[in-house]
């Protein structure tokens, strides 16, 4: 049963300035015809370097009862 929520008004307030970077990559679209696509990223140009902190994917075998309990902790 979903529990309803009370309406809260959108707040636009945190939201970052944008840099005329931003704007010399973002898509310029007029009456939903893209004009002009987007470059690259809007946060800033390129990938982060990768170095000795760069993540790498794993796999991890766990038991049925290890899994259950990760699970009933968080979503997901």
């Amino acid at each position: 049963m979903s529990e309803e929520k009370p309406d809260t008004p959108i707040e636009w307030d945190d939201a970052p300035e944008w840099s005329d970077e931003m704007f010399d990559r973002a898509e310029i679209s007029v009456g939903g015809k893209v004009i002009r696509p987007a470059t690259g990223t809007l946060t800033r140009a390129g990938r982060s370097p990768l170095g000795t902190a760069a993540k790498q994917q794993v796999t991890l075998q766990l038991d049925p009862d290890v899994v259950e309990k990760f699970r009933a902790d968080k979503p997901g």
